[in-house]
């Protein structure tokens, strides 16, 4: 039994663990540091216990997991990074968070950003519309003077729940396709899993917020006397709603049009003429980087400056992306790394002759995959491959099961999730304040999401 622990993923998951919470709780290191020597651990371990791995790989491993996670987040994250500042000083998300307000009421500015989060979440990646929202979170709270724990978490919720319970995005759409659900039924059970789940992280937010005041901080090389600065200007002295909001509607457009020509090419063949360019520009780098354009030049024109001092501004918004990146992707290394070793297989061989529900047993396969290699995709498509041969013992729509799946590749974003960090980061937060909104956010959602879905199957079948 002692031989067979020392060769388990097992193992590696748990020395793994105890390294980032030793060299980032503990010692207090900075993250990018801390994530990267946990990762080496993790790969020397590997060198060990892994076949496909040696002693010579370990570092490089690590350097091209690395380079992975760059390759997808480093774009959208420099270009996020200048829609940030560029929207916040020009006061393009002043102006956003007034027009809110003057519709729903300066006692509605919560729900105003959960409403408009969850709905751009559908079309678009999460943390595309989490480099979108967090600028309106920071301005609203500049603009009210407190809630800041509370627009960052119903942010925060929009974005994570419809991503993953309602297609058209990437993460249940795969699941979709694997186990055979049916789209359109899926849309709908993934609209009626996900209301419950969002009412709950906005129920939440309003509670935490009461008990944990998280103050605005510089970030984004933005610093909060600025913010506050331009949360007491008159509204005439802004960008105009169209120009304000153009960087959030051009990503929007860019990233849903690919989705809409992607998903009905095969109903309108039509489509698949014009899909080569629509899946240039609906890209999220070059999204990103088109709505980048569009915010930096209101902040020229409105931010009364020079353009040499226009173009130093933007070159700092990258210094802050550039670390925010870098960050970011060594989780993502991180939880790679712990992928690698193999704990996807061995949690899901463990769980495979347990005598539980087919919803339950699904729920728990993607949430330990998730909670040990850090990926929600991953986790999520881990656990279809897994029941996607079980789906005729279903007595249920398979849509069901995407939802279950859903819910548990979404619980309890920790240190080894890129996510985590993103949030962090562009959020301005502590690791604590993250753990107390995000990783407590995220596990409510699935929690809420199994329960929904199990009592609508329940009913459903009864009917």
């Amino acid at each position: 039994m002692i031989i067979e622990f020392a060769h388990s993923p097992l193992l590696t998951f748990l020395v793994g663990l105890a390294a980032v919470v030793l060299l980032l709780v503990v010692l207090d290191l900075p993250a990018f540091v801390g994530l990267v020597i946990s990762a080496f651990l993790v790969g020397m371990i590997n060198a060990a216990f892994v076949p496909e791995f040696g002693p010579s790989r370990a570092a490089a491993n690590v350097a091209e997991a690395f380079g992975d996670n760059m390759a997808g987040i480093g774009i959208p994250i420099l270009m996020a990074a200048i829609i940030g500042k560029s929207m916040l000083e020009s006061g393009a998300a002043q102006r956003i968070v007034r027009w809110f307000q003057s519709v729903l009421g300066r006692g509605n500015s919560d729900v105003a950003l959960w409403g408009s989060s969850s709905v751009l979440a559908i079309p678009v990646f999460f943390d595309s519309v989490f480099y979108l929202m967090a600028p309106l979170a920071r301005s609203m709270r500049a603009r009210v003077g407190r809630d800041y724990t509370l627009f960052i978490v119903v942010v925060g919720v929009g974005a994570a729940t419809t991503h993953v319970f309602v297609p058209p995005t990437p993460g249940p759409l795969a699941v979709a396709d694997q186990v055979g659900a049916d789209l359109g039924v899926t849309i709908l059970v993934g609209l009626v899993t996900a209301v419950p789940a969002l009412v709950a992280g906005l129920m939440y937010g309003r509670w935490l917020n009461g008990r944990l005041d998280i103050p605005l901080r510089d970030a984004m090389a933005t610093s909060t006397e600025e913010l506050e600065e331009l949360a007491g200007r008159s509204t005439r002295d802004l960008p105009g709603v169209l120009e304000a909001a153009a960087p959030v509607v051009l990503a929007v457009v860019l990233v849903g049009s690919f989705t809409v020509v992607d998903t009905f090419q095969q109903v309108y063949p039509v489509l698949s003429r014009v899909r080569p360019f629509v899946a240039f520009l609906g890209d999220k780098n070059v999204a990103l980087t088109v709505a980048a354009l569009a915010a930096a030049w209101t902040y020229y024109r409105h931010g009364d400056m020079g353009r040499n001092e226009w173009a130093d501004e933007l070159t700092e918004a990258l210094k802050s992306g550039g670390n925010i990146a870098a960050i970011t992707a060594a989780g993502g290394a991180f939880g790679a790394l712990l992928a690698a070793s193999g704990i996807g297989d061995y949690i899901t061989g463990a769980l495979s002759q347990v005598g539980i529900p087919l919803l339950v047993s699904a729920w728990l396969i993607a949430a330990i995959v998730r909670i040990a290699q850090g990926s929600a995709t991953a986790a999520m498509l881990t656990a279809a491959g897994i029941m996607a041969p079980q789906v005729p013992e279903l007595a249920v729509h398979p849509a069901f099961l995407v939802m279950a799946i859903g819910a548990g590749g979404n619980v309890f974003s920790w240190y080894n999730d890129s996510g985590f960090w993103l949030v962090k980061e562009i959020g301005g937060l502590t690791q604590a304040e993250t753990l107390k909104t995000w990783t407590a956010l995220t596990t409510i959602i699935s929690v809420t999401g199994i329960v929904t879905t199990l009592v609508v199957s329940t009913v459903v079948q009864t009917i």
